[in-house]
């Protein structure tokens, strides 16, 4: 009964994939390995623009399959597997070669504890789309934190003597970007940003501000922004319960003393009766 179960599931796929995205994913597979083999030669840099080359090859490879109607089951597997790639070893490797390395079994821990986390959130979120809302990320997207690392570096080495200070801060904030891939924090997705439809007049001149600043300066601009987007979860996540608990502690309407001297009931201030005019 299995195999002619799984007989049945064989005969209904479609055979072949769609061509256009895949070699998106493919190329954005190829980057995050290039990453990898100039990290360990020490081309910290060239493997830092890398991963952001990936980052930017995955991002519009999944436009391409919705603006095309190309999504596959296929597709959304490759996809994973290379983001694993690309964001997950990629950048933990990147790390450790670049401020992981002296602390020695510490930093490898923290590295393949950052892969892990990566891969978890990558399975989470393949077993909860549908589920989720899509306006919203469960967890910090794997690309993000790997454009954070890479980000990072190209930042701090753009100070000269500043990134000798980096070690001890680049391993706290692997661990942390480990905890906030598998946290329930929400991060915007800009999933229903649809460039086709009309937007307000403000939204165009802040992607075209955007623009002008990361161009200006790439190696150091472009990290500010990812850095506040990171940090977009958590303030966002923080404010919604300050909000909640400013509410809770708010009296509601009706529950204070009231201090009228009458309120037309036919009762005093005492809960007594008025006395009637004879």
């Amino acid at each position: 009964m299995k195999w002619e179960h799984a007989q049945s599931e064989k005969k209904g796929m479609r055979r072949g994939i769609y061509i256009l995205p895949s070699l998106f994913t493919t190329a954005g597979l190829f980057s995050g390995f290039y990453a990898i083999i100039v990290s360990i030669q020490g081309e910290y840099e060239a493997a830092s623009i890398a991963i952001i080359i990936a980052g930017v090859l995955d991002a519009l490879d999944g436009r391409i399959a919705r603006l095309t109607r190309t999504n596959s089951h296929f597709g959304i597997e490759y996809d994973s597997l290379s983001d694993l790639v690309a964001f997950g070893v990629a950048p933990a490797v990147l790390a450790f070669q670049w401020a992981l390395r002296p602390f020695g079994r510490l930093g490898w821990v923290a590295a393949s504890m950052y892969v892990i986390c990566g891969a978890l959130r990558l399975a989470r979120f393949n077993v909860q789309k549908g589920v989720e809302d899509p306006n919203y990320f469960k967890g910090l997207p794997i690309p993000v934190a790997a454009f954070f690392v890479a980000s990072g570096f190209l930042f701090t080495s753009s100070f000269g003597d500043f990134s000798r200070g980096i070690p001890l801060l680049a391993i706290i904030l692997i661990y942390i970007l480990s905890f906030l891939m598998v946290s329930r924090i929400r991060y915007y997705s800009f999933k229903k940003f649809d460039i086709r439809e009309r937007k307000p007049f403000s939204v165009f001149v802040s992607i075209v501000l955007a623009g002008i600043f990361i161009a200006y300066k790439p190696r150091i601009m472009l990290f500010p922004i990812v850095l506040f987007y990171v940090v977009s979860g958590p303030g966002r996540t923080l404010f919604k319960l300050s909000a909640r608990r400013y509410r809770a502690r708010r009296p509601t309407p009706g529950t204070g003393m009231e201090t009228h001297s009458g309120d037309g009931s036919g009762r005093d201030q005492k809960g007594g009766e008025k006395a009637q005019p004879r």
